[in-house]
């Protein structure tokens, strides 16, 4: 069980050989590292495996190989294509994921690894950004001249890059950090960490592409990916409105709209959650929720169907079909700037 999807296991996985199973999405969204919010957003889960099945297809039509068997519907997995309807479980290969046994904030990956084998999932999450765009946490990580542009502080709108960059995070602490490569080098095990950017690159180039053809601009995302047999694979779901970013006629199209209003409309829960976080880091605790004083609140019923019709009409515009029933992308586009 993830924030926003439930998993599957049909066949475990072993040391040897990789096991089967799916992901079935639902309707709930998670922002801040929150997990489980109080809403849910009406065909959201459907939205996200369409869109991440659409993605896997393109990608293994490239040649670069992934988890992905295809969608289920009516208990027969069958290509996007073939569904009658919008699906909202994907099959997927399963590979190990071993324990990672911490102390405070101070996690052991050697443990992780001695179990892991030549069958697991990579500790990292892999981020591409092809913009730095408002609520990137570039912008408060990193000054502008890190990256050779030309400007003494971030503006207020969207930055390209003419070169995307490729950075690293942690994918099973409790406080997800950045990276030096030197670290993600260490933690990814056996995996290649040339061949992990280079993967991310090629993922990165193939969702650009798609987004351009559809009218979108691709601003980041991230992928994850595991590693058989000396092969990577790019595993979990790739170039959803939840794992990218993207923007059409100059206005985010992203599970960021809905995390920027919390920050409009319940501050006081934004601040007790990064205040939660730092201390955390300087207390040495891994759960940092455990030191949140605050709760979320519900959003309000207008927010849930400009919520809705980000997803669906930005996963119709995405694959070229009408896969929902939602307003034209423009119209979506346009409620989200009356927020």
């Amino acid at each position: 069980m993830t924030s926003v999807k439930e998993f599957r296991i049909d066949e475990e996985a072993t040391a040897d050989e990789l096991g089967s199973g799916a992901f079935v999405f639902t309707d709930d969204y998670s922002v801040f590292d929150w997990g489980k919010m109080p809403n849910q957003i009406p065909d959201k889960g459907a939205s996200l495996c369409t869109m991440g099945a659409y993605n896997f297809e393109l990608l293994q039509d490239a040649g670069v190989p992934t988890h992905y068997q295809g969608v289920v519907e009516d208990g027969s997995v069958v290509p996007l294509e073939e569904a009658t309807r919008p699906p909202f479980e994907m099959a997927i290969d399963l590979t190990q994921v071993p324990d990672l046994p911490h102390e405070g904030r101070t996690y052991d990956y050697d443990a992780y690894h001695a179990e892991a084998g030549e069958n697991y999932l990579i500790p990292l999450e892999i981020v591409f950004r092809n913009e730095v765009p408002i609520g990137s946490s570039l912008r408060r990580r990193t000054d502008p001249e890190d990256h050779s542009l030309e400007f003494d502080a971030w503006p207020e709108g969207a930055v390209d890059l003419e070169t995307p960059i490729v950075e690293f995070s942690t994918k099973y602490e409790e406080g997800d950090r950045y990276l030096s490569r030197e670290e993600a080098d260490a933690i990814a095990g056996k995996a290649d960490i040339e061949a992990l950017e280079a993967l991310a690159r090629e993922v990165n180039h193939t969702i650009t592409e798609q987004a351009d053809r559809a009218g979108l601009i691709h601003q980041d995302g991230k992928i994850e990916c595991l590693y058989y047999r000396s092969e990577i694979r790019v595993a979990d779901v790739v170039g959803t409105f939840d794992e990218n970013r993207f923007s059409y006629e100059g206005v985010q199209l992203s599970k960021e709209v809905i995390r920027q209003h919390h920050k409009r409309t319940q501050p006081d829960w934004v601040d007790a959650v990064t205040d939660a976080k730092e201390r955390a880091r300087a207390e040495d605790v891994a759960d940092w929720k455990s030191l949140c004083d605050r709760e979320p609140q519900p959003l309000d019923e207008d927010v849930i169907d400009i919520a809705r019709a980000i997803y669906c009409a930005g996963t119709n515009a995405y694959v070229g079909r009408e896969i929902f029933e939602a307003p034209s992308l423009s119209a979506a586009i346009g409620a989200v700037q009356r927020l």
